[in-house]
């Protein structure tokens, strides 16, 4: 079950409650007592997704081949670079 974070209008109080995505917010505010006061809050989310991008086959076995849904969008500039060498050298060829 998610932790929700409400405030009263009336009074300023915040508070946490534990419950169910279907159970109804609060309509008291437990510090003051206004009824209709309270709002639930926007929070930051406790976890942080990091890394190159999502892959189709994060839980197959270690032999199989991953593939990045994100495709090229996720990977880091200079992994960009070091795929493609040859377009980033100069033609400095000269024929005598």
């Amino acid at each position: 079950m998610p932790i929700y974070a409400f405030a009263c209008d009336a009074c300023g109080h915040t508070f946490d409650r534990l419950q169910k995505l279907s159970d109804a917010d609060p309509a008291v505010c437990p510090a003051c007592g206004a009824e209709g006061r309270v709002h639930r809050q926007l929070t930051a989310p406790q976890f942080r997704l990091a890394g190159g991008g999502w892959y189709e086959t994060d839980f197959k076995k270690d032999g199989d081949k991953k593939r990045n849904l994100a495709g090229d969008a996720a990977k880091p500039a200079d992994a960009k670079a070091e795929a493609k060498p040859e377009a980033a050298k100069p033609a400095t060829e000269s024929k005598p």
